[in-house]
């Protein structure tokens, strides 16, 4: 297996790595340079652990060449900072404060994902950041609260640029009429009553 020397620009630093023409970008930042934020999840880009930014833009890379990413920005989870005090991001900050971690194994992806979104200076609805995340998969289902701190942190995005918006209160189960709890229990019991393991 030949290899070559490239160079990377990775979290704001130059980085010369050898790597082999069919590397992925995710074998290279985790196996060579030790940035252990990005997770190998299902290894066919469906589900985001793998997630970096490439000049602003989320991207899977575990089904991204490490050979395509010479001369863009690379940044991971460790990259991440406020350009004004260099202290963690407004998302960072969110995702800690709407308790938007369960086991953290998607955590990483999810941050880089809503700094896309954040970065986009748009003041997307609750309906559309749950669009703009479909591509991130939690298995915890923790997805309320992350679109819940992705909204806040939108929020604080606008405020700084004098952006009118508002947060929508949040929802859990426990708020809904009895009508809806009624609802998500049958279909709860209809699930399991059409169990393939039982069969």
């Amino acid at each position: 297996m030949s290899k070559k020397i490239i160079t990377l620009h990775v979290n704001g630093k130059n980085q010369e790595v050898a790597v082999d023409e069919r590397e992925s970008l995710y074998e290279t930042l985790r196996n060579e340079l030790r940035l252990t934020s990005i997770k190998k999840g299902c290894e066919v880009g469906e589900c985001g652990a793998c997630s970096v930014l490439l000049n602003g833009r989320c991207v899977d890379s575990c089904i991204y060449l490490t050979v395509w990413a010479v001369g863009k920005d690379i940044v991971t989870v460790e990259g991440l900072k406020d350009p004004t005090n260099g202290d963690i991001t407004d998302v960072q900050k969110e995702f800690i404060k709407q308790a938007a971690v369960q086991c953290g194994f998607c955590t990483p992806g999810f941050i880089l994902k809503a700094v896309e979104i954040v970065g986009r200076n748009i003041p997307y609805t609750r309906d559309e950041i749950k669009q703009l995340i479909t591509g991130n998969l939690c298995r915890c289902t923790g997805y309320m609260n992350i679109v819940t701190a992705i909204e806040h942190a939108i929020k604080h995005n606008m405020d700084k640029l004098g952006i009118a918006y508002e947060v929508q209160p949040s929802t859990t189960s426990f708020d809904l009429p009895d009508e809806e709890k009624e609802k998500m229990l049958k279909d709860v019991l209809a699930m399991q009553d059409n169990d393939v393991t039982k069969n």
